[in-house]
């Protein structure tokens, strides 16, 4: 891959992350805010227990994706950036642009979430 893709996906990469710490962040603030509310009946407890529920389960899934973007950035840094942890083939341009911190082309993505 060549240094100008390289420093576009990396850019691409640091963006994303960022977007991801900022809503981390607001997410934890907007739990503790729940935290601190007082409950008045089991309706509001509801509410609050669900709503507490989607947001842990969307921090835990921006905390998966953060994982995997600094496993790119160091992939990039040691130029290994782009090649399937599988087949160890190039992961196609196209679905970098989608996905940067793939991991796995399509075909072992595919091979991968079925084994899962």
């Amino acid at each position: 891959m060549q240094q100008s893709e390289l420093n576009y996906f990396k850019d691409m990469l640091e963006e994303r992350k960022i977007q991801i710490v900022k809503n981390i962040s607001g997410v934890n603030e907007e739990l503790m805010q729940l935290g601190k509310e007082e409950l008045n009946d089991e309706c509001d407890y509801a509410t609050n227990s669900n709503y507490s529920s989607v947001e842990s389960a969307i921090v835990s899934q921006q905390q998966k994706e953060l994982k995997e973007i600094d496993v790119s950035l160091e992939k990039i840094r040691s130029h290994e950036y782009g090649i399937c942890e599988m087949c160890e083939d190039l992961i196609g341009f196209q679905r970098l642009k989608v996905k940067p911190h793939a991991m796995y082309c399509i075909d072992c993505r595919e091979i991968a979430e079925k084994s899962k």
